[in-house]
């Protein structure tokens, strides 16, 4: 009884941190470019174009992503209109659940509360958790799908009457995590798992009937919307989702710079902040002690991790959140980790760690005091910087004392509250940045006067955001560019032959383009026509373009 509510007790816990952490002031900052705003446009579509089958987006049927996100943003924007707190609420849902698996496959792995609890928070205060979580992408649901299939397996592995019951909710957690992100979500957790009980020479756990049950609801539940897909647009949507989106991505990179062996070791270290440190650390003494281990959970986070890695590294498409699917593994390793060396062996490394990690800290405060003075022009209101600079540095000297006298638990609290200290004073200072990374306000003035064109040429990273705040027509402007990895169905302007044929077919333009391309336009437009800028929001230049014989007039 006192066991049930102690896990109560921590679940409460967990679930207020998560909100806090991870949903509150998610609606303070307007959907950015051009991600964000691509996955809103496309289910604002389907409802538009009253279609919850096939995602649509400039008027067309897109097919980058599979239908699950779309799903829940749509049904978001239904019960509370398409702004960004509808927008992010799934997310920030899935990742609190995501949360508690951790804390459920902890209790499982460890049998130790406190382990399960810490691993727990610090999946849930790292940076790419709490970036993800409060982000409109696809990854952070595909990666809790993945962890439920995981947690799914290991509690039928690990209380053997549940077996059965696991292997049909491992398959059924794949298929969500098919119909979030595509093939992965079963190669994945599958590979792991095969991997796992290969290592443990228990094949046998295959057997019984929850297997074979498990691939006919996998097969219920993920294959009818692609059966669906497939009879309804034939080759373009084979040729596109799993030709260009998945197996291009596998043997071209979209992003050449991160084709490179380091890329995922550095990032992953990087996005466990404020836990580096005890990553590495924890990562160190697995690798030291494993062979001396009995417990299995340790070589199934091995798995797990080891698959992933293995398959995103060999992919020549290389981005931070791809191998997000591990970090639950590396969160539980490192909660391990840190309770050992706090409870009775290593001490010194705690502190250690700690001090290292509050020294790192210190380039925040005293970033935003050279943010001040080098780009004022990013820093509308410096007296509030400057505040919060001093907070965060007497901050980080009270967890510096807390460190250094062993005050393990205060200073693993302080930790664990950086970054959503850092993220309060982001939502505040909302106002003096959003037009740095939001198309909103371009989007407005152009809704408020008008728009003096029928299309409106947009430089390629705002055309998502201008056409989801203004759902007018757009043409992208990208003169010499290489174009969408994956196709967007809009005039593509990418020469200036193209754009003097543009300019033609409209007696006025009005564009949103880039500084440099406000600055080159007389040159891109020809003698032919003046321009004017009529506003400026961040960014985001809107301009006006019309023949020279016809006087240049406002918006």
């Amino acid at each position: 009884m006192m066991k049930s509510q102690s896990h109560l007790k921590n679940i409460v816990i967990l679930l207020a941190l998560g909100y806090v952490f991870l949903m509150l002031g998610n609606g303070m900052l307007s959907l950015t470019n051009p991600d964000e705003v691509f996955y809103s446009q496309t289910a604002r579509e389907m409802k538009q174009q009253g279609s919850w089958m096939t995602p649509y987006l400039f008027g067309q049927p897109q097919f980058e992503k599979p239908i699950m996100t779309y799903w829940f943003l749509r049904l978001a924007f239904e019960a509370g209109g398409a702004g960004p707190f509808a927008a992010r609420f799934f997310p920030a849902f899935f990742g609190m659940i995501g949360v508690l698996a951790v804390y459920l496959l902890g209790w499982l792995g460890f049998r130790d509360q406190r382990k399960a609890f810490l691993s727990a928070v610090i999946l849930l205060s790292c940076g790419l958790y709490v970036g993800l979580s409060r982000t409109v992408f696809t990854d952070l649901i595909f990666t809790v799908f993945i962890l439920l299939s995981f947690l799914a397996f290991f509690w039928g592995y690990a209380v053997e009457k549940r077996r059965q019951a696991g292997w049909v909710l491992f398959f059924a957690f794949c298929a969500m995590a098919v119909l979030t992100k595509g093939p992965l979500g079963l190669i994945i957790p599958f590979c792991a798992v095969l991997a796992f009980l290969l290592a443990r020479r228990e094949i046998a756990v295959l057997k019984g009937w929850g297997f074979p049950l498990g691939i006919a609801v996998f097969g219920l539940l993920a294959l009818p919307w692609y059966i669906f897909m497939i009879k309804t647009y034939g080759t373009v949507f084979t040729r596109e989702f799993f030709v260009n989106d998945h197996w291009r991505r596998v043997v071209e990179a979209e992003h050449p710079a991160a084709d490179t062996w380091y890329y995922y070791p550095l990032t992953t270290i990087g996005s466990m902040f404020p836990w580096s440190v005890f990553f590495i650390s924890a990562a160190v003494w697995l690798v030291r002690t494993f062979r001396r281990r009995s417990n299995p959970f340790f070589l199934y986070l091995i798995c797990w991790t080891a698959v992933t890695f293995i398959i995103f590294q060999s992919a020549h498409s290389k981005l931070t959140s791809y191998i997000f699917p591990y970090f639950p593994a590396l969160a539980l390793i490192t909660g391990f980790f840190f309770v050992e060396a706090e409870q009775k062996k290593w001490p010194r490394v705690l502190r250690a760690g700690m001090i290292a990690t509050g020294v790192f800290c210190f380039g925040f405060p005293v970033g935003l005091v050279v943010a001040v003075k080098i780009v004022p022009e990013y820093v509308s209101q410096p007296l509030p910087v400057l505040i919060f600079a001093a907070f965060l540095a007497v901050y980080l000297a009270v967890f510096l004392v807390f460190a250094w006298r062993r005050r393990f638990v205060p200073g693993f609290w302080m930790l664990a509250a950086f970054l959503p200290v850092l993220l309060a004073f982001s939502l505040w200072m909302t106002p003096h940045f959003e037009s740095y990374v939001s198309s909103r306000k371009a989007g407005q003035y152009l809704k408020e006067r008008g728009p003096a064109s029928d299309v409106i040429l947009c430089s390629k990273f705002f055309a998502r955001g201008i056409r989801f705040y203004t759902d007018k027509t757009i043409a992208v402007l990208d003169i010499n560019g290489s174009g969408y990895f994956s196709p967007h169905p809009v005039e593509y302007i990418n020469t200036v032959d193209k754009l003097q044929s543009f300019l033609k077919r409209q007696p006025v333009t009005t564009a949103v383009l880039r500084k440099d391309y406000v600055e080159d336009l007389g040159r891109l437009i020809g003698d032919a026509y003046s321009h004017i800028v009529l506003y400026q929001a961040g960014d985001e230049y809107i301009v006006r373009i019309l023949p020279k014989q016809a006087g240049l007039t406002g918006v």
